[in-house]
């Protein structure tokens, strides 16, 4: 088995651990020695902690030998986007302000997973303070697309996408403020889930905007999101905006039968720019949604201009209120394209800044009476078109650059500002060999039955199993 561990999903690594067919020795080191040899490749690691993963895997073997009950990722190792905080670790949030930055404190998710058997072998490249929807980064270098590295990643969580896209680690922890996790998800060809607004804590974890960020899973498949989800939402003392909302049992939800499921597709706003590729993934896609059982409807949508509008006042002020200390401190140390977004954050009236937030709870209804009607879910693309390369987000003409950047954002920012969960699901190829995902949008604490419609596709489809040439 030792030979094959890459080619295995979390839970199937989780499950044979508890069974005994492998130690988490042997595990930890394999995906260590993928870290230091592939992690290089895609420029997707930050730190790797070689020493304090394998004594800790050494230490939960001895304890199962021993008879002592098993988490439920006992002995599983995982990498985290590096804007956790893990007490005495290093901590840059993608930026050279922070690379000499040392943790006082650890991350409630981190702690979440610890206490479940997890182990954290390191830290994983960003976007520079988790604002660039490719995984740029000036400072630390290009992250690369497992798939073909002249092509981006995603972005921001670019090294969670990529580190578990190339079968570095089986899953990674990413944020989502406006697509952070969901971008390089879809772009690298895994299963990635933005949990509700207030499902998981946020303690411990660097900030972009407080009203929208979300900490999100990413794995191979929606039953390991469901078993990440499940260890790391609930109520925490340590963040007030955490929801009480009972955390529900989301793997016993993946039973493979969704009959009867209602599947909305809105037309108008998703389909602007799609391309003809893009659009017949997706199409083909929703034809397995029904032909498992699934209802799928027609609607029509909200206003996203609006939407998308109120979501950049809101994370443009958040943005700046969190930095304005270091542009005025620290501001060369700042990309210019980075430095830019985030600026006029600080001349936007405070005025607008309420508005928007007061606007939320009825724009939500607005969207979930138009774009759901009365069904279960949404499915749109997750990204509209083709993965770009670099150089087409970097050093082509500006005005197409913008174009592309506008692009891959275009069905994913206004559901952080809806505060809606959200699932990315692998379901093809385009023609220039990179892959593919639509989007499903739920209810709020819908996560259920987001994971449960995902695995379903899943079980019928191997998108999600396919490897990149590089890994």
């Amino acid at each position: 088995m030792s030979e094959n561990l890459e080619r295995l999903s979390l839970v199937e690594v989780a499950d044979a651990l508890r069974r005994g067919d492998v130690t988490s020795v042997a595990v930890t080191e394999h995906a260590l020695e993928r870290l230091n040899r592939l992690g290089p490749v895609y420029n997707c690691t930050m730190t790797i902690e070689t020493e304090r993963a394998l004594d800790r895997a050494r230490r939960l073997d001895e304890a199962r030998g021993k008879g002592v009950p098993t988490g439920l990722l006992h002995g599983v190792p995982l990498a985290h986007k590096d804007l956790f905080y893990r007490s005495g670790r290093r901590v840059t949030l993608g930026s050279p302000i922070h690379k000499d930055e040392i943790a006082r404190s650890t991350a409630t998710v981190l702690e979440r997973l610890d206490a479940a058997g997890a182990i954290d072998a390191g830290t994983l490249q960003m976007s520079e303070f988790a604002y660039s929807p490719t995984g740029y980064n000036r400072h630390f270098g290009h992250c690369r697309n497992p798939w073909n590295i002249d092509h981006v990643p995603g972005g921001s969580s670019s090294g969670s996408g990529a580190a578990v896209a190339g079968r570095l680690v089986y899953g990674a922890l990413g944020t989502d403020s406006g697509g952070s996790a969901r971008h390089p998800a879809a772009l690298c060809g895994v299963t990635g889930l933005k949990p509700t607004q207030t499902r998981v804590s946020r303690s411990g974890v660097g900030p972009l905007s407080f009203s929208l960020d979300c900490v999100s899973p990413l794995a191979r498949t929606a039953r390991d999101c469901a078993r990440l989800l499940a260890v790391i939402a609930g109520p925490d003392d340590q963040d007030s905006t955490s929801s009480r909302e009972p955390v529900e049992r989301y793997e016993e939800a993946l039973t493979g039968d969704i009959r009867g499921i209602s599947v909305a597709i809105p037309r108008g706003y998703y389909d602007e720019v799609v391309t003809g590729e893009v659009a017949e993934i997706v199409a083909n896609a929703a034809a397995v949604l029904r032909d498992l059982g699934a209802v799928t409807r027609e609607t029509g949508c909200t206003d996203m201009a609006l939407v998308n509008g109120l979501a950049q006042a809101v994370m443009a002020v958040e943005a700046a209120t969190v930095h304005r200390k270091w542009l005025t401190t620290r501001r060369d140390d700042y990309a210019d394209v980075v430095r830019s977004r985030i600026e006029p954050g600080l001349f936007i009236p405070a005025t607008r800044y309420c508005e928007a937030l007061s606007m939320r709870a009825t724009i939500t209804r607005d969207y979930l009476d138009t774009t759901f009607g009365d069904a279960d879910v949404a499915m749109t693309p997750a990204i509209p078109i083709a993965v770009p390369s670099i150089a087409e987000t970097t050093t082509d003409d500006p005005a197409k650059v913008a174009q592309r950047l506008g692009a891959l954002t275009h069905c994913t920012r206004g559901i952080n500002y809806l505060g809606l969960p959200a699932i990315v699901v692998p379901a093809g190829f385009t023609d220039n060999g990179m892959p593919c995902a639509f989007q499903l949008i739920g209810r709020p604490f819908g996560e259920a039955t987001l994971l449960k419609i995902a695995d379903a596709f899943q079980g019928v489809t191997d998108w999600h199993r396919r490897i990149p040439p590089t890994a």
